[in-house]
């Protein structure tokens, strides 16, 4: 399997992580891997008040060079801000919405660390 593959497997992996820790506080998971031009939103969902929430999944290995969070750049926040708008007019919803972002780390003892952001950006 080639290195972009194996990344690719990794990153859903970490998503996968991301959704049953989600489901386990409650959110109900309403798209996975929803897409609108360049961008792409990891998951959507809604918490237990009903907010929906566009959460960006960043998953690494190790934190050498930083968190997973800080690799989440203003050009990302963009992509995802366009998207999450382009969202809202597909499912005609005007409510409550918030950006959230999920850190998390698998190192090579798959010890898993979760990180959860809520309303990281666009407050």
């Amino acid at each position: 399997m080639s290195s972009k593959s194996n990344n690719i497997a990794f990153g859903k992996r970490g998503e996968k992580i991301a959704i049953d820790y989600l489901v386990s506080k409650g959110y109900k998971i309403l798209e996975e891997n929803w897409r609108f031009k360049r961008a792409e939103i990891d998951i959507i969902a809604k918490d237990k008040e009903g907010v929906l929430i566009f959460i960006e999944v960043k998953t690494r290995s190790y934190t050498f060079f930083g968190e997973p969070e800080v690799f989440v750049d203003e050009k990302k926040k963009k992509l995802l801000l366009d998207a999450a708008s382009q969202y809202m007019k597909t499912i005609n919803y005007e409510w409550a919405i918030r950006f959230d972002i999920i850190g998390i780390v698998i190192d090579k003892s798959n010890y898993v660390k979760i990180s959860h952001f809520e309303d990281a950006f666009f407050s």
